[in-house]
């Protein structure tokens, strides 16, 4: 498995939060979900905030190609009407991991 940790670093303003997750819920969430690689290769995506509207992304899938195929999508998938670009500076830091390890309810060491 790969996770990819992508970074969005405060403080942020209500306008920059409002902005990024008006993206991730109805462009960047249905573009992933809509594609059958991704979709069948997702294991979780966690998101992270901070009091100051910092950010965390976090997405853990089978394949390390499953990240450069959203990544690429993301990064050519048009804007959607109304989307300000100047409130969607994109991300402080991204990256990627080799998971090591893994512990919770349902899974087996």
């Amino acid at each position: 498995m790969y996770a990819q940790l992508t970074v969005f670093s405060g403080p942020r303003s209500p306008e920059l939060v409002a902005a990024g997750e008006r993206a991730g819920s109805e462009r960047i969430e249905p573009l992933m979900m809509s594609h059958p690689a991704i979709k069948d290769d997702l294991v979780a995506r966690y998101i992270l905030r901070q009091p100051d509207g910092g950010e965390a992304v976090l997405v853990v899938v089978g394949h390390e190609a499953t990240l450069d195929l959203a990544t690429e999508l993301v990064m050519t998938s048009e804007l959607l009407p109304g989307e300000d670009p100047i409130l969607l500076p994109g991300p402080t830091q991204v990256e990627r991991y080799t998971v090591f390890d893994v512990m919770g309810p349902g899974v087996s060491s």
